[in-house]
């Protein structure tokens, strides 16, 4: 049985990227932390530890949300009726981010599902702030749903890669299985840096290859240019149902969470991305 984390603030947004998590894995039994944290706008550590006034403000804020959780089981109940799901409610006095990796590593969560919704607009930005943190810290894959993305069958995965990363099946679990469900093509993408790969790079090229053996894959080597530049071109060419990256340290994805030029970069993220730890 999967496991799936799918955080809600009860926003459109949220329910669509939990449409989408129900129906990518609707033929697969699964339990669903539907997760809701709260941090009032006047807390602060002091308080709850020194002001009478905050005691039993976090209970109240729980019921509240555990209210709200139950409406929203009863709505996914009636929506989408699958005896193959199990959906259990999850309220706490945290941070999203710190709440989603406590989950995660307590029940050993498989994924986590979530809206990528930022106050400036996902066509122009990658992440809102909460799923970059998310995606920093998880230790899970976390798959980021654009706003009003309807669901389709993910036929086509875009995997970018710099073959700097020494690829096993365990780390690749998840991928394989989506692929395998949906009878996917998989295709590798590496943007060429006007040299040979090397030796490290051929070796884990050929462990790739030989773990998407049973799956259909194409590797695709094209002319040095900014990897964002690269994507965005290959999906223009070829429509792509999801994307798929691995995150390292050395990587692209690092570097985009961390300098400001992310927001001149116009990464139009326009399907599902998946982001593998």
């Amino acid at each position: 049985m999967k496991k799936i984390i799918l955080p809600t603030d009860f926003s459109d947004n949220a329910h669509n990227a939990i449409r989408y998590a129900v129906t990518l894995f609707e033929e697969v039994e699964c339990t669903f932390y539907l997760v809701h944290t709260y941090t009032p706008a006047i807390y602060q550590a002091e308080y709850v530890l020194h002001s009478p006034g905050q005691i039993g403000l976090g209970d109240v804020h729980q019921t509240r949300v555990l209210t709200q959780l139950a409406k929203l089981m009863e709505k996914l109940d009636r929506e989408f009726k699958n005896p193959k799901h199990i959906f259990v409610p999850h309220a706490a006095f945290n941070t999203l981010v710190d709440e989603i990796r406590e989950t995660a590593e307590k029940e050993r969560a498989d994924l986590v599902i979530m809206g990528t919704k930022g106050a400036t607009g996902a066509k122009e930005i990658l992440f809102g702030t909460n799923t970059v943190h998310v995606i920093k810290k998880a230790t899970c894959p976390v798959l980021a749903i654009p706003p009003g993305f309807e669901f389709e069958k993910p036929k086509e995965i875009l995997f970018p890669t710099d073959y700097e990363v020494d690829f096993s099946k365990e780390r690749l679990k998840l991928l394989l299985d989506i692929a395998e469900k949906h009878i996917s093509s998989i295709e590798v993408l590496h943007v060429s840096g006007g040299g040979n790969l090397s030796e490290g790079q051929l070796e884990n090229k050929q462990k790739l290859n030989y773990i998407l053996a049973k799956t259909a894959h194409l590797f695709h080597e094209v002319p040095n240019q900014r990897i964002v530049d690269a994507i965005n071109s290959f999906q223009m060419k070829k429509r792509m149902n999801l994307l798929v990256m691995i995150r390292n340290k050395h990587t692209f994805l690092e570097r985009l969470f961390i300098e400001p030029v992310i927001k001149k970069i116009g990464f139009h993220i326009t399907v599902p991305f998946m982001v593998i730890p």
